[in-house]
């Protein structure tokens, strides 16, 4: 299987290629470059690979919650190429590529909970909670966005890892939440190599959608977005 995977939810720009069991891929951190290095950045890491687009099987990208406008950038691209080559997309959580991230900086064992949070400006984080299961970091409760103030963690996992750039507000988070959280990670951005692989396990379970119902995923409204300068 060759899926290629894209991520534009932040101040990182990445793409990625799994083939087989090949994983290969590329992040610039150029916030206000997306819709430059997107395309290009597909086009090199396909090259390098020897993969032609027309090879893929599927498409796959960082869904959400994260910059509005970088989310817009990556859903109109991929909707473009999965419409161009007729192939499914499979929509993947920023919060879970995250999550998988911090499970293998921190040497997460099985059982452990992970606890995202990105900075969603106007005093507000995107939140999300997690469980590794079987290698991957499984949804613990629904992701939301709320202030710091009101995070909380889930019963179950005895061990919480935590990461993104939301941590920066931990002295506002509740003490029963900080005290339970072990070292934030918190520069740590989305990249497309953990998309890509939540996306494969996505996609063996039959979870993929046509181009038209591949959709950005914001927790927050268009308007509000809207209000954040230079965005």
């Amino acid at each position: 299987m060759k899926l290629l995977a894209i991520d534009t939810s932040a101040d990182a720009c990445s793409v990625a290629l799994l083939d087989g069991s090949d994983l290969s891929g590329h992040l610039r951190v150029e916030p206000r470059g997306h819709t430059r290095l997107i395309m290009p950045m597909v086009r090199q890491l396909l090259q390098e690979q020897g993969v032609a687009m027309g090879d893929l099987d599927a498409l796959a990208f960082a869904a959400g919650p994260g910059s509005f406008t970088g989310l817009r950038i990556a859903t109109g691209v991929i909707q473009g190429l999965a419409w161009g080559l007729d192939i499914p997309v499979v929509p993947v959580s920023s919060l879970q590529a995250v999550a998988l991230a911090v499970a293998e900086e921190q040497d997460a064992q099985e059982g452990d909970g992970i606890a995202v949070a990105f900075d969603a400006r106007m005093d507000e984080v995107y939140w999300g909670c997690y469980r590794l299961t079987a290698g991957l970091p499984e949804p613990l409760a629904p992701e939301r966005v709320c202030p710091p103030e009101q995070v909380s963690l889930p019963e179950g996992p005895l061990r919480w890892l935590a990461g993104g750039s939301g941590w920066r507000y931990a002295e506002r988070m509740p003490d029963n939440v900080v005290s339970r959280v072990a070292s934030p990670e918190t520069g740590m951005v989305p990249d497309a190599r953990f998309v890509v692989r939540l996306a494969a396990d996505a996609w063996e379970k039959g979870v993929a959608v046509p181009a038209a119902e591949a959709q950005p995923v914001y927790l927050r409204d268009e308007v509000t977005w809207k209000k954040l300068p230079g965005r």
